[in-house]
C-alpha cells in the first residue's frame, strides 16, 4: 500500500514537472515572439527572398505609424547598412540624424563607419507588398480616432483590396464607434466590390445606420441598376428605399442642428440683453454704446488668453483654465469701466432719451477706435480650450460641447440675475426705483448708486455675453454691432424691464432666426425675422409682459 502510494506520488510530481516545463517553454517563446515593429522591419531588410513574405506578413500586425517614416527612408534612399556579420547594423538616417532601425536609439558613426555605410533600397516587389500594408496601417493603430479615420478613407476609395482588410479588422475590433466605422466603410466598398446579393445586404446596411456618406454610392448602384433594367428589381427597391430614409433622416438633422444653434444663439442674445434690459427698464438711457462693452469682453479673454500662453505654453495643462478665469474678470473689468462712464457722462443724460441716444453712440465711436488703437482693426485670434472642443453625439445628431457651455452659462446668469434681484438689498432697491423713482427716492433708497450699481451691472453681462461670444466667432472692434440691434429688440419685444419676457423672447429671435436660414437664407432669415417683429409690436405695442414704470414716464 505505501509502496502504490509512493508510485503515484512519483507520477503526480512527473506530471508537475512536465506541465511546468511546458509554461515555461511556452513563456520563453511567447517572450522571443514578441517583437517591435521596428525590430521586424530591421529583420525585413536584412531578410531574403524567401523569409520576406513571412516578415511582412508579421509586420503587418502591427499598427505602429513608425512603419510609414521606416519605408519612406528605405524608399528614397535613407537606409543604410553598416558592418558585416552578425554585427551589421541597420541605420536611418533622417533630420540630420543617425538612429537605428531596430530600437530606434541615435548612434554616433565614426568617419571610417560613415564611408564604409552603405545605401540599400527596397525592391519593386517589396514596394509594392509595403504600398498594400501602409494603405491598412491605420486600422491596427492604438488611436480609435485613427482607425475611425483610416476606415472611413478605405471605405470611400471603393478599392476591392481593401475589402478583406476591413473585414478580418471588423472580426476583432471591441470599440462599438470603431466597429461601426469599420462596418460602413465594409459596405460602402462592397457596393463597387460585391455580388448581388452583398449589394443589397451592404444597402440594407447602410440604411439601418442612415449613413449620410453612402448617399452617393447608394446613387450609383441605383443608376446602374436602371440603367441595365434588370428583370430583379428588389436590389434597385432598396437601394431607392434606403435613400428615402436617409433623405430623412439628414432632414431631421438638420432641424435639429437649427434648433440647437437656435438655442445657443438665444443664449448669447439672453446674455448680452439681460444687462440692457436692466439699464433701460431703470434709467430709460438707450445705451448705444452696450455693443462695445460686449467687444470689452472678447478683447479682455484674448488679454487672458495671451497671458497663460506666455506664462505657462499652449500646451499645457494650464492653458484650459484660461477662459475659465477670463469669465469672472471680463465681468469685473467691464463693470468698472461703466461705473466709470456712469458716474462721468450717463448720469446727467436721464430722462433726456435723445440726448442719451446720440452721446452713447459717439461713446460706442470712440471706444471703438480706442480698440483699433491697442489691438488693431483686424480681427484677433481666440484659441478654445481642449475640454471645450469636440461633440457630444447623441442618436447621430452632434452639438458642440462650445455651444452647450454657452448655454449653461446662460442659465447660470438667469438664476445669478433672479438671486440677486430677489434676495439681495439692491436688488430689492433696484426693483423698487423701476417700480417708481420719486417714491423710491423719498424712502432713503440711495438712487444715484442704485443707478450706478445697475448701469455696472448691465456693462458686466454684456461683457459676460463678449466672453463666450469669443469661443465661437471672432473678437474685432465691431463683434457688439452685429448683435445691439438684436438686444435692442429683445428687450422690447419682452417689453421693458421685463427680464422673463426678455428671455423668452431672446430664445424665440435665435429660434427663429435659425430655424429660417436653411429655407431662406441669412439675409431673407434675418429680414423676415424683423417683419415677424414688426407685426407682432403692430399686435401688442408693450411687448410680452406689458406694465407701466414710472420711471419712464418721468
Amino acid at each position: 500500500m505505501v509502496s502504490g502510494l509512493i508510485i503515484t506520488l512519483k507520477s503526480a510530481s512527473r506530471k508537475l514537472l512536465s506541465v511546468l516545463l511546458m509554461c515555461f517553454v511556452c513563456s520563453v517563446g511567447m517572450a522571443e515572439s514578441t517583437r517591435t515593429a521596428r525590430q521586424v522591419f530591421n529583420d525585413l531588410i536584412l531578410s531574403d527572398t524567401a523569409s520576406r513574405d513571412t516578415l511582412l506578413d508579421e509586420l503587418a500586425q502591427y499598427g505602429d505609424p513608425e512603419i510609414a517614416s521606416i519605408y519612406e527612408s528605405w524608399r528614397t534612399g535613407g537606409i543604410y547598412t553598416s558592418g558585416e556579420g552578425e554585427s551589421r547594423k541597420i541605420l536611418q538616417f533622417a533630420a540630420e540624424q543617425w538612429t537605428l532601425v531596430a530600437s530606434g536609439e541615435p548612434v554616433s558613426l565614426s568617419d571610417a563607419e560613415l564611408a564604409a555605410a552603405q545605401k540599400t533600397r527596397a525592391s519593386r516587389s517589396v514596394r509594392k507588398a509595403m504600398k498594400s500594408l501602409l494603405d491598412t496601417l491605420g486600422l491596427k493603430a492604438e488611436d480609435p480616432l485613427v482607425r475611425i479615420n483610416s476606415a472611413i478613407k478605405m471605405g470611400r476609395s471603393q478599392k476591392a483590396d481593401f475589402v478583406p482588410a476591413l473585414d478580418a479588422r471588423l472580426k476583432v475590433e471591441t470599440d462599438a464607434t470603431v466597429r461601426d466605422a469599420i462596418l460602413e466603410a465594409l459596405a460602402i466598398s462592397l457596393l463597387a466590390n460585391g455580388d448581388e446579393a452583398e449589394k443589397l445586404v451592404a444597402v440594407q446596411t447602410l440604411d439601418k445606420m442612415n449613413s449620410v456618406a453612402a448617399r452617393a454610392f447608394i446613387e450609383k448602384v441605383l443608376e446602374v441598376e436602371v440603367a441595365e433594367s434588370r428583370s430583379n428589381q428588389v436590389l434597385a427597391e432598396t437601394c431607392s428605399a434606403a435613400l428615402i430614409s436617409i433623405e430623412e433622416h439628414v432632414r431631421l438633422m438638420e432641424f435639429f442642428g437649427s434648433f440647437f444653434r437656435g438655442f445657443s444663439t438665444g443664449s448669447v442674445l439672453l446674455i448680452v440683453s439681460f444687462g440692457l434690459a436692466i439699464t433701460f427698464g431703470l434709467m430709460g438711457i438707450i445705451n448705444m454704446a452696450h455693443g462695445e462693452f460686449v467687444a470689452i469682453g472678447g478683447y479682455t479673454t484674448f488679454m487672458v488668453q495671451n497671458f497663460f500662453i506666455n506664462t505657462w505654453g499652449i500646451s499645457s495643462e494650464a492653458f484650459g483654465w484660461y477662459f475659465v478665469v477670463s469669465l469672472p474678470l471680463s465681468f469685473l473689468v467691464a463693470a468698472v469701466i461703466g461705473l466709470l462712464l456712469e458716474k462721468s457722462i450717463i448720469r446727467f443724460l436721464y430722462r433726456r432719451p435723445l440726448e442719451s441716444l446720440l452721446c452713447t453712440w459717439g461713446i460706442s465711436m470712440v471706444m471703438q477706435q480706442g480698440f483699433r488703437l491697442i489691438f488693431g482693426a483686424a480681427n484677433v485670434q481666440v484659441n478654445n480650450p481642449t475640454w471645450l472642443m469636440g461633440n457630444l453625439s447623441f442618436g447621430g445628431f452632434n452639438m458642440s460641447y462650445t455651444r452647450l457651455f454657452i448655454m449653461f452659462i446662460a442659465l447660470v446668469v438667469v438664476i445669478l440675475t433672479w438671486l440677486l434681484l430677489r434676495k439681495t438689498n439692491l436688488g430689492l432697491h433696484i426693483r423698487a426705483v423701476m417700480q417708481n423713482r420719486g417714491m423710491a427716492s423719498g424712502l432713503g433708497i440711495p438712487v444715484g448708486r442704485v443707478n450706478s450699481m445697475t448701469f455696472a451691472l448691465g456693462c458686466g453681462l454684456a461683457a459676460l455675453g463678449g466672453s463666450v461670444l469669443s469661443q465661437i466667432g471672432n473678437v474685432g472692434p465691431l463683434m457688439g454691432q452685429q448683435y445691439i440691434v438684436d438686444s435692442f429688440m429683445v428687450v422690447v419685444i419682452g417689453s421693458v424691464g421685463n427680464l422673463l419676457g426678455a428671455g423668452l423672447s431672446a430664445m424665440g429671435i435665435g429660434l427663429v432666426d435659425q430655424l429660417l436660414q436653411p429655407s431662406l437664407g441669412p439675409v431673407m432669415g434675418k429680414i423676415t425675422v424683423f417683419f415677424v417683429i414688426i407685426l407682432f409690436l403692430q399686435w401688442r405695442p408693450g411687448g410680452l409682459f406689458p406694465a407701466r414704470s414710472r420711471s419712464l414716464d418721468d
